[in-house]
């Protein structure tokens, strides 16, 4: 086939063998913005939301969800992180979320970074739509990856 890690010879999609790979300490970090009104963006930072804490309830559920990603992606596998934090910032017109994903294994975590950033991202949509249905989530993903074969790669 074309060298595709998830395809097997005959291009059938499979789950890939990582036991031969060492163990190594790994990092992903992704990240992505909600664009919305800035009297939702007010309400949001005053504390106002009708559904409450917007940006707690937010960042748990972007831990909940790199915790789940191997149930969520088809063949991610189920990894010990030992760690995930999810960061918002206000910027214009909007929030920025910033997830770190990491662990020390044989495969990466950047489905898990990009799943928790995704999910903390959709999470402020529910909690702020009576605010705002226009919100627009945009620029999900990857930022930064360290550890595995390949290194250190660092978005642009």
């Amino acid at each position: 086939m074309s060298g595709l890690t998830h395809l097997d010879e005959s291009g059938a999609a499979h789950m890939v063998d990582v036991g031969g790979k060492a163990e190594t300490r790994r990092m992903a970090r992704a990240g992505g913005v909600i664009r919305m009104s800035e009297a939702a963006l007010a309400a949001i930072r005053a504390g106002d939301a009708p559904k409450g804490d917007v940006l707690g309830t937010a960042r748990i559920a972007g831990i909940m969800a790199a915790k789940r990603t191997a149930e969520l992606i088809p063949l991610c596998h189920p990894l010990a992180l030992t760690s995930v934090e999810v960061a918002f910032e206000y910027v214009e017109g909007g929030i920025a979320v910033s997830a770190t994903a990491s662990l020390t294994g044989k495969t990466g975590v950047e489905m898990e970074a990009m799943t928790a950033a995704s999910v903390a991202l959709l999470t402020v949509y529910d909690m702020a739509k009576a605010l705002d249905k226009g919100m627009v989530i945009e620029g999900v993903r990857l930022l930064e990856k360290r550890g595995g074969k390949s290194g250190h790669w660092l978005a642009e």
